[in-house]
Order: structure tokens, then C-alpha cells, then sequence
């Protein structure tokens, strides 16, 4: 649980850092606060694991790069742990889920994937079903970016 204090420095935070020479005496000053306990505070969210990294977001699209795809995996729910963290830990993986699933659809873990264009994307998830012996998988590819946001708080 997080304090009152911490969530108003949360949700500026997650609008992102002004781009001044001290962004956090900048964030002090948008609150009411002094830019010591901002900086406390978000070492205290670091801490406690509510904010994993302050930096920077890539849109991938703007940056020239055409193999972005969500993966949708079809695993043995004894091999979700082992295979999720497999995959979680790759540089090209940016986000990797395990979600329930409707009767109709198969799948139950998801990643999204990134890589310079569709060929490279889709010769790169094949080596990696073969390694995780997960052979039932869809690529979906994005087709267009409609909207990209942190959750608003």
C-alpha cells in the first residue's frame, strides 16, 4: 500500500519527467512539495517495487521498426512459471503476461515481441519455439498504433 503523498508523486511521475536540469525540484514545486522528499518518495517507490525504472519510452513505430507482434503461446499450465520467465528475460520481449483464457481460445501466455521487420520477428519466434518446445503459438502483428499511454491513476 502506498501513502497519499506517494501516490500524487506516482502520478506525476508516470506523466514523465520535465526536461529541465532538476526534474524533481520541478515535480516538488507542480505539488507543493520540496524536491528532497520528491526524490525520497520515489526512491521509497523504487523500494518497494511500485516503479521498477525511471526512463525512457520507445515508440517503436516512429522509430522505423516493423516487427512488432504480440505472441500469443499455448503452454501446459505446468510449464507457465519455467517458460514465462524464459521468456521475460529477453531484450526483445517487452511485455510477457500469463492470462486466463476463454474456452474457444487456446492460448494463455502472451508476449510482445520487437524486432526490425516481420521476417526477423517471425524467424526469431520460430528458433524460440523450438528451444521452449512450445510449438503451438500465433503471431499476431500490429497493424496499426492507435493509442499508447501509461494507466492513468
Amino acid at each position: 500500500m502506498i501513502s497519499e503523498k506517494e501516490f500524487k508523486v506516482l502520478k506525476r511521475l508516470v506523466e514523465g519527467l520535465p526536461l529541465t536540469p532538476r526534474p524533481f525540484a520541478k515535480i516538488a514545486e507542480e505539488l507543493g512539495l520540496d524536491e528532497k522528499e520528491v526524490i525520497d518518495i520515489t526512491k521509497r517507490l523504487l523500494q518497494k517495487g511500485v516503479i521498477r525504472r525511471l526512463g525512457v519510452t520507445l515508440r517503436h513505430n516512429l522509430a522505423g521498426i516493423k516487427g512488432n507482434a504480440l505472441i500469443a503461446w499455448k503452454v501446459e499450465e505446468s510449464r507457465i512459471e519455467e517458460v514465462g520467465k524464459k521468456l521475460a528475460q529477453l531484450d526483445f520481449v517487452s511485455h510477457c503476461y500469463w492470462r486466463e483464457s476463454p474456452p474457444e481460445w487456446k492460448y494463455n501466455l502472451y508476449t510482445m515481441v520487437h524486432q526490425p521487420d516481420k521476417e526477423a520477428l517471425e524467424d526469431l519466434v520460430r528458433k524460440l519455439a523450438q528451444e521452449l518446445q512450445v510449438s503451438d503459438y500465433q503471431i499476431l502483428f500490429t497493424k496499426k498504433e492507435i493509442m499508447r499511454r501509461s494507466p492513468v491513476l
